[in-house]
């Protein structure tokens, strides 16, 4: 059974930092590209990020460009999502999914199959 367990939201002000982990069970991340996402309330759910297997490629939502960062740690099985000079507008719930082999040129928009349950991530004063 594959599952996807998001950590590592809280609460930070404007212009902090937050790291955000993906662990998976059940698959090895490795072998799998891996995409971020998240959903502000009243907002259509938005992709943040992909990165293929091995780190090979990665691919980043204009929006985060030069403050987001994805990586991946083969041994601990687990793909993060680092988020600097964080904004308000960054507040939102953050997922973790995988599309399978690939992320492609449609990272952002292509079906994704395993998803995690979300880590909220409130950028506030």
């Amino acid at each position: 059974q594959v599952q996807l367990v998001e950590s590592g939201g809280g609460l930070v002000q404007p212009g902090g930092s937050l790291r955000l982990s993906c662990a998976a069970s059940g698959l090895n991340l490795d072998s799998y590209a891996v995409g971020w996402f998240r959903q502000a309330p009243g907002k259509e759910r938005e992709a943040v990020s992909c990165i293929g297997r091995n780190g090979a490629h990665t691919y980043y939502a204009d929006s985060v460009v030069g403050r987001f960062t994805t990586s991946g740690d083969n041994a601990e099985n687990r793909i993060y999502l680092d988020m600097s000079s964080l904004k308000p507008e960054d507040t939102a719930i953050y997922s973790c999914a995988t599309p399978g082999l690939l992320c492609g040129s449609r990272w952002a928009t292509k079906e994704y199959e395993y998803w995690g349950q979300g880590t909220q991530v409130t950028v506030s004063s």
